[in-house]
């Protein structure tokens, strides 16, 4: 099951949220307000956009459909750089969008 991380920031650039270097967490979109009555979301496909000589690049360790929702559980990234995620869905009746978010990646101290 999928928990909804809070915590997104909404900005003039879009969505972001922090992440500890150390932390593997689920994130979730909730598409039910976008589709379109009697249709359902039918796959996901979750990318992060790839960073040149990334030492630890952010690693997508699942990703699913849960209901109207999507998920995608990270892990791994290098402290203060940002990661562009991109959840790019299809519902049951063929229609396609895209939706992203930013990934602020910290090394946080106790």
């Amino acid at each position: 099951m999928a928990i909804n991380r809070t915590g997104f920031l909404q900005t003039n650039t879009g969505l972001e949220i922090d992440k500890d270097t150390e932390a593997q967490l689920t994130y979730t979109f909730d598409w039910s307000q976008w589709l379109p009555s009697g249709d359902g979301v039918s796959a996901i496909d979750y990318s992060v956009a790839a960073r040149r000589n990334d030492p630890t690049p952010v690693v997508i360790e699942t990703s699913g459909v849960d209901g109207d929702n999507t998920y995608v559980e990270l892990s791994g990234g290098q402290a203060n750089k940002v990661y562009i995620v991109t959840a790019k869905v299809t519902t049951s009746n063929g229609l396609i969008d895209r939706r992203n978010f930013r990934l602020n990646v910290l090394a946080r101290g106790a």
